[in-house]
Parts: structure tokens; sequence; C-alpha cells
């Protein structure tokens, strides 16, 4: 009798979190949309000055387990001058690599990056993202 009482204590004190457990929402129905699913790229917003053209595109929303992911590209002239996160899963890994994948993205300037360790899905939803972008600026 002795060992009844802990025993309880410690098994409910065990299923509270359980039960307190919430999923995160889902963002779409499993048959409308599936992990990695892209909305298309937007269309070049263009301006020029002084010579130089800025040309301002956003990227697909991809949609990635941990949330939707989408960049915003803007090009000075054929050179990748900034990138933006429109769009980021609320992850502290992500915080932390999203600026690992911006400055990468400014070295090499291409979607040709390498993925942040411990962002695999964010970097990998960043990357496609970047290259949509990129491909509609064409």
């Amino acid at each position: 009798m002795k060992r009844a009482i802990p025993v309880l204590v410690l098994s409910v004190a065990g299923l509270i979190p359980l039960w307190r457990y919430a999923p995160s929402p889902d963002t779409g129905s499993a048959s409308s949309s599936a992990a990695g699913a892209a909305a298309p790229a937007s269309t070049p917003s263009v301006s020029s000055s002084g010579g130089t053209t800025t040309t301002v595109v956003s990227g697909s929303t991809i949609d990635t387990e941990k949330g939707p992911v989408q960049v915003e590209v803007t090009f000075d002239g054929d050179e990748i001058a900034s990138v933006r996160m429109l769009q980021q899963p609320n992850h502290p890994q992500t915080t932390a690599a999203v600026p690992k994948l911006i400055e990468e993205t400014l070295q090499a300037q291409s979607a040709d990056i390498d993925t942040v360790s411990g962002a695999t899905i964010t970097s990998d939803g960043y990357k496609e993202s970047l290259q949509a972008a990129i491909d509609a600026r064409g």
C-alpha cells in the first residue's frame, strides 16, 4: 500500500503532459496540399534609377512540415542585392538559420548553397523559394 500512492501520483503526473498536448494547427488538408507544395512566384517588379535596374521578385510559398517559407529577392542589375524572408516557421532553429542562408546566398549569387544543420527543412524550403524567384526574374 505504501508504494501504491506514489505510483498513482507519478502515473498521473506523467499523463498530464499528454492530456495537455495540442498539435500545431494544420495549414491545409492532407488531400489538397502535401508537404513541399508551392504557390507560384510573383511577377517581377522593376524600377530604374541612374542607369541601374532594380528588380524585386517574391519566390514561391513553400509549405514545409514546420510551416510556410517564402523569400523576396532584390536584384541590382544581374546581381542579388538582398534577400528578405516574407514567411518563415516560428522556430528557434529557423531564426538562427535565416541570416546564414541569406549570407551564403549573397556570396554564392545563386540558390546553390549549403543547408544549415538543425534547420534542414527550412533550408530546403528557402532554397526552393529562392530558386523560384531567380527563375521568375528570367
